[in-house]
């Protein structure tokens, strides 16, 4: 079942463009990767699905509602950490859980404090004497608190240490496995690689990318580096259309190869070939490669 649809979603500001054209799916109980650098497109998206902005053209939908008309009643079952988070001086963590319970007539408080526990919060500690992560943690426990359907996250780890991060990666992981929905948003590729199982990537406010991760890193293919026993063969011979060298440089062959292994190693069988590395790269090349053709592709 798809929780999340997006089709042809539009939506313009006076002077600028935020999204155009943006359709895709969310599956329920999928740990949804939303990918784009800054001002690419990811927050304006994320304030329509929660009808904080209204659609110039085409839909979105959460539980099979409509996002603007029907957000009302979506929030009751959404979680939602901003990227700008931002909370009143005066509340600390206890009364905030305890405002966030009245608006939704639930009491948060027992749940607050197990994951306050998780995240190692200290929920007696004032607002203006929070730091930065300590924040970001009482975010995370607003949005988490009353167990939400859907989770919406817009960059959640910014200022969280390396353990705090991981602490967040393995509860949402549970959450998924429970039937649970979260939507990540990030411009990390290395931390949606860790976490997620389906990527789409918004570049200049239009979709460029929505896939598996699996299908993702057999796009990637390998990172290959051939160095040669005789630099004479190395500059000889030309390379199957497979590899596609980025450095040829006397008897040294670097490059990507597309499709498996093996058929890199029958066209080196018999050859005088030192050594063979055969890796992956990061899905950061991936994407780097991808914006490069995509940019040719509008010329």
């Amino acid at each position: 079942m798809s929780l999340i649809q997006l089709e042809n979603l539009t939506r313009g500001y006076d002077r600028r463009r935020g999204v155009s054209g943006v359709s895709l799916s969310v599956a329920e109980g999928s740990l949804f990767g939303f990918l784009g650098p800054n001002g690419a497109g990811k927050t304006t998206t994320i304030r329509v699905l929660l009808g904080f902005l209204r659609p110039t053209g085409g839909a979105a939908r959460i539980f099979g509602l409509d996002c603007w008309n029907d957000s009302k009643a979506i929030k009751r079952d959404v979680g939602y950490l901003p990227g700008d988070l931002r909370l009143p001086d005066w509340m600390n963590g206890a009364t905030a859980l305890s405002i966030h319970g009245a608006v939704r007539g639930r009491d948060l408080a027992a749940a607050g404090r197990d994951l306050a526990s998780m995240f190692h919060l200290d929920l007696r500690v004032s607002v203006r004497d929070m730091s930065r992560g300590m924040r970001q943690k009482l975010g995370l426990i607003l949005a988490l608190a009353h167990s939400p359907r859907l989770l919406v996250l817009d960059e959640p780890t910014n200022s969280l240490d390396p353990l705090m991060q991981k602490v967040l990666h393995d509860y949402l992981r549970q959450l998924a496995a429970a039937g649970h929905t979260v939507f990540f948003s990030s411009h990390s590729l290395g931390e949606v690689e860790q976490l997620c199982d389906w990527v789409a990537m918004v570049r200049e406010g239009e979709l460029v990318a929505d896939e598996s991760l699996a299908a993702l890193r057999d796009r990637a293919g390998h990172e290959v580096t051939i160095r040669w026993k005789e630099e004479t063969q190395a500059l000889r011979l030309a390379p199957p259309e497979f590899l596609r060298l980025t450095r040829r440089a006397g008897a040294v062959w670097q490059g990507t190869l597309d499709g498996p292994a093996y058929r890199l190693v029958d066209f080196l069988a018999g050859r005088p070939v030192e050594e063979l590395i055969i890796g992956r790269p990061y899905l950061e090349s991936l994407f780097e490669r991808f914006y490069q053709h995509d940019r040719e592709a509008r010329k």
